[in-house]
């Protein structure tokens, strides 16, 4: 039987995608490309956006029409909220809410039982998804622990869930529930598994890795005891990071040169008055402090960063402020977003809306600063010396992944490297897009 996931959202969710697509590979089940037809479809939502939740409306739609008739298994944060919205959608869609998700780990085996007996496979899944909820002892949000990953060739490691900062425009906490966080010794129990696996690089993931927590060890502690244990070569990639948490102590451990030069900021605005109503736990100065140290800290790092135009109350002047302040601190690249206001949230009934006409112009202002600072930062590294995770072969061209998270095709790997290898590189020119492109170095013999 085939099995296809499909991931909308945050690298959280492609961690607990690639834990559930693990799961059925295991039990037996074939894992299916994107074109390739499937029986099952596990749909796995976000609800960050009004436009994510119609995504995933679509797609559920979509696969739910295939002539195979396939099941659609839907889950995640906008399953969270909506799950009956989401059954309406069609006869053969199951709805597995956030709090019941990690229970779709055990599934695949459930599941395989009850097709060997010939049971309908939507009457099987409805029983299943019954079934494991009963079991005594239930589910926590750390039992994605993937040992394999089908859809990358980098691992994803869940330390953290939930969100305790209550933004006034997001959903996701309200999905979530509060800050919860993995045991730091099974953090490196999995850690060190992975390694062992053969992962060259491990992502640490999580709704907000900065609220790490386990005993006395926040996320700095966590990191030390990490970068005592794992290999020397072994890379260590963070996801996003809140400005107001990046304190000394934490800056201090990314001199580590195995923790990745890329960060990725949730900044969503660059104007005090705004980040205040929104309920942002810091203001501009912070901010610049923060990404500051960022650069002392690393060499020309990568530094990414989300931002929502037409956030309710935003007049012009804060967007021009916030707009010449994301020039100043020169982000290597913006995920602009514009404003979605989402049910039960503070910001959900404003009155002081901004214009759509307004909020939409205002996102391709920032889409243009985007692209000019993106291809700044990239013809930067033309010339520079990289180490280059290889992700896919196109024919006899590899692409890979820099640990400065650029994405680029790597000429003359020899045959006998495989996916998932790093290897050194030279950043040349491309004569074409004039964007960098690695050459691979061969390695001299010590």
């Amino acid at each position: 039987m085939k099995v296809f996931v499909y991931t909308l959202g945050c690298k959280l969710n492609q961690c607990e995608s690639e834990a559930i697509a693990d799961a059925f590979a295991h039990e037996g089940f074939i894992v299916a490309g994107a074109d390739e037809g499937a029986d099952l479809y596990v749909v796995n939502t976000c609800t960050v956006t009004t436009k994510a939740e119609q995504k995933a409306r679509r797609m559920i739609r979509k696969y739910a029409a295939e002539k195979q008739h396939p099941v659609v298994l839907v889950t995640g944060c906008y399953a969270q909220m909506e799950a009956r919205e989401i059954e309406s959608l069609g006869e053969r869609v199951v709805v597995v809410s956030l709090d019941e998700k990690p229970a779709l780990l055990h599934l695949p085996r459930a599941l395989a039982n009850r097709l060997v007996a010939h049971i309908d496979l939507l009457s099987a899944i409805r029983q299943c998804v019954s079934s494991i909820k009963e079991e005594p002892g239930g589910v926590t949000p750390f039992d994605y622990d993937a040992a394999s990953f089908s859809f990358h060739s980098r691992a994803f490691l869940k330390i953290q869930d939930g969100c305790d900062n209550s933004c006034a425009y997001c959903r996701v906490s309200i999905a979530r529930g509060k800050a919860v966080s993995l045991d730091h010794e099974e953090v490196a129990k999995r850690c060190l598994a992975l390694e062992g696996n053969g992962f060259a690089e491990i992502v640490l993931t999580g709704v907000n890795i900065s609220a790490y927590r386990s005993g006395e060890l926040g996320l700095d502690g966590l990191l030390r005891l990490l970068l005592a244990q794992v290999d020397s070569h072994t890379r260590i990639r963070l996801s996003s990071l809140e400005p107001d948490k990046l304190d000394d102590r934490l800056i201090d451990v990314f001199s580590d040169g195995r923790i990745q030069p890329h960060f990725h900021l949730p900044v969503q605005s660059a104007s005090d008055e705004v980040l205040k109503r929104v309920n942002r736990h810091y203001d501009v100065e912070q901010l610049a402090r923060s990404v500051e140290s960022l650069r002392k800290v690393k060499d020309d790092p990568f530094i990414a960063a989300d931002m929502i135009t037409g956030l309710p109350g935003e007049d012009d002047l804060q967007f021009e402020r916030s707009l010449e302040m994301i020039k100043a601190l020169d982000f290597s690249q913006l995920h602009v977003f514009p404003f979605s206001p989402r049910p039960q949230t503070a910001l959900f009934g404003a009155k002081d809306r901004v214009p759509e006409s307004v909020r939409d112009q205002r996102a391709k202002v920032l889409r243009d600063v985007s692209a000019i600072h993106f291809r700044r930062y990239m013809e930067r590294q033309i010339g520079k010396d990289a180490c280059v995770l290889l992700e896919e072969l196109r024919g006899d061209l590899w692409y890979g992944l820099t640990g400065n998270y650029l994405h680029v095709p790597v000429y003359g790997v020899p045959a006998w490297v495989a996916r998932g290898a790093l290897v050194p590189v030279m950043l040349e020119r491309d004569q074409r897009t004039k964007l960098p492109v690695g050459r691979y170095v061969a390695q001299t013999p010590a």
